[in-house]
């Protein structure tokens, strides 16, 4: 059971995402994500991907078409608060987290920490996570490796990206485009 700050039960689940809520699914992340920016760098910023997105459709609609992919609604209350979208290889026992985002009516509290408990219980057959956030995402920096516990394992930037940049799009990287790449590996003697 995770608990906020005031101990307060913070009662979440998954649902998997439907056809149906798939245009508001999208909506929803690319404002969560443009929150994010306009929060670090106020309205004017210029790190987007589509007109005022800081996250394309295109982005969006990659990852939840993904070969491996599994996306969910994280709901409380009967509400929609948030989603994330996962790449499972479970011969492997690799995971990737795609896509995590919370609505910014609920932030801080807890959803975000109690969404990621539920992936680790829904696949407990995976052995090692790993998720890129941009630099500058420093409450993501925060959450992911203070209330989730994964490690940075790579910084990359104009001199230095992995493979999951495109090649057609690996010459338009710039330094807006830095990112770290968290790793964590769960040690099954703890489980």
């Amino acid at each position: 059971m995770i608990m906020d700050k005031n101990d307060n039960r913070i009662g979440i689940s998954l649902a998997l995402l439907q056809e149906n809520d798939r245009e508001q699914f999208i909506k929803d992340n690319q404002w969560a994500f443009r929150y994010g920016a306009q929060i670090e760098f106020g309205m004017r910023d210029e790190r987007t991907e589509e007109g005022s997105e800081v996250i394309s459709r295109r982005t969006i609609e990659r990852s939840i078409d993904g070969e491996n992919a599994e996306a969910y609604r994280i709901v409380q209350d009967g509400n929609y608060v948030g989603g994330v979208v996962l790449s499972i290889d479970k011969k492997a026992g690799k995971g990737e987290l795609e896509l995590l985002f919370v609505s910014p009516d609920v932030h801080s509290h807890g959803i975000g920490q109690a969404a990621w408990k539920a992936v680790e219980e829904l696949h407990p057959e995976i052995r090692v996570w790993e998720t890129i956030t941009p630099y500058f995402e420093k409450r993501n920096i925060h959450f992911y490796v203070n209330r989730c516990g994964f490690q940075i394992v790579e910084f990359w930037n104009k001199h230095f990206h992995g493979p999951a940049v495109p090649e057609e799009e690996s010459g338009n990287w710039s330094e807006e485009d830095e990112m770290f790449v968290f790793r964590k590996v769960i040690d099954s003697s703890c489980k």
